[in-house]
């Protein structure tokens, strides 16, 4: 796999405006699949627009340990963009003036930013009903300075959400990096170790699965006992949910289906998959995205491509909720991947 990330490479991908060119053309471009817009015109929710705001997603920076094959936020060691204390006051105050019960914090390994203990404890403090923090794992092993992470998400009531493609090494290892299954599995069993994932404790820790390849994931329930089984089995380690994720057709994992010739066949896939039960709950309905530079998007995805809020309130320097509740959530291709089967999101499933 490659160890770099596309920004590295100076592949035409790294852009948003590239990716979003692509996937505006070819298949779709020439009739072969109907857009997205087109296909949920048909339906009974013909427009996506937000409801309450409830989930704030902040990505702390880019910057990551790992360079996986299928990341759509194209993170690794040598990304620099990362959140400046005074946006990070700014996201404080968000959560003061709104409704919002869950924090979400993403990255790159959000862990890595400079701040992150400081914003943990500030955040924490207000009493945010869900604080999430969406951990490679690896993280956790990487350096002594990290060790004690563990504990720190425990006295902070840290929602822990880890990604594992896999209850094997060889797909694992495949997706993120040679060495990468055995050295989760280690942060697991430190995580257990202070009560996380276990059936009498209430830190609760899930697990994330997205397929290795070019294809939707099964059922979630069916894969989550599957994954418990073999955790325990092999390894000691409990969990409580998995989240099954469908890979977006962007960033690296569109380079991948580029390059393996596999782009046009897996965009019939996801059309062909495509539900419209899946329109109600898509996470962008419900959540706000900010990018490290304090731009607003709808949602995670968005956010990679550049796809801003259709707002007034683009940034947190102007924030307001009335105008952005009154917008229209922007759509594009890749929006298939959260409406195919039982559709996906941060938090998994949605039908």
């Amino acid at each position: 796999m490659n160890t770099k990330s596309l920004q590295s490479q100076k592949h035409a991908l790294a852009s948003g405006a590239k990716q979003l060119s692509f996937l505006s053309n070819g298949i779709f471009g020439q009739g072969g699949l109907p857009t997205f817009s087109e296909r949920i015109a048909a339906t009974a929710t013909p427009v996506l627009q937000p409801q309450k705001l409830e989930i704030l997603q902040i990505n702390l920076g880019y910057m990551c340990n790992q360079v996986c094959s299928h990341c759509h936020v194209d993170a690794g060691p040598y990304r620099k963009e990362m959140m400046s204390r005074a946006t990070l006051v700014q996201c404080l105050e968000i959560l003061k003036k709104t409704s919002v019960h869950t924090l979400d914090l993403t990255g790159g390994a959000p862990e890595m930013h400079p701040d992150f203990r400081w914003f943990v404890e500030q955040a924490s403090a207000l009493g945010v009903t869900d604080f999430i923090v969406r951990s490679n794992l690896t993280i956790l092993r990487a350096n002594k300075k990290y060790y004690d992470l563990p504990e720190f998400f425990k006295t902070h009531n840290i929602h822990v959400i880890s990604s594992l493609p896999f209850y094997k090494k060889e797909k694992t290892d495949r997706q993120r990096g040679a060495g990468v299954f055995y050295k989760s599995i280690e942060a697991l069993q430190k995580l257990n170790a202070v009560g996380y994932g276990k059936p009498d404790s209430k830190l609760q820790l899930d697990l994330v699965y997205n397929p290795s390849g070019a294809f939707l994931p099964g059922d979630q329930k069916a894969l989550e006992k599957d994954y418990k089984k073999a955790l325990k089995a092999d390894f000691d380690v409990d969990f409580n949910q998995l989240f099954t994720i469908t890979n977006m057709p962007i960033s690296r994992f569109l380079e991948y289906l580029i390059a393996s010739e596999n782009y046009e066949e897996y965009m019939e896939a996801l059309v062909a998959a495509f539900n419209p039960a899946a329109l109600n709950n898509v996470m962008c309905t419900n959540t706000l995205s900010v990018r490290w530079d304090g731009f607003l998007y709808d949602c995670d995805f968005n956010q990679m491509l550049d796809i801003k809020v259709a707002s007034p309130i683009q940034h947190l320097d102007d924030f307001d909720p009335a105008p952005l509740q009154e917008r229209t959530i922007c759509i594009s291709q890749h929006c298939y991947g959260c409406t195919a089967g039982a559709g996906s999101s941060c938090q998994g499933s949605v039908v």
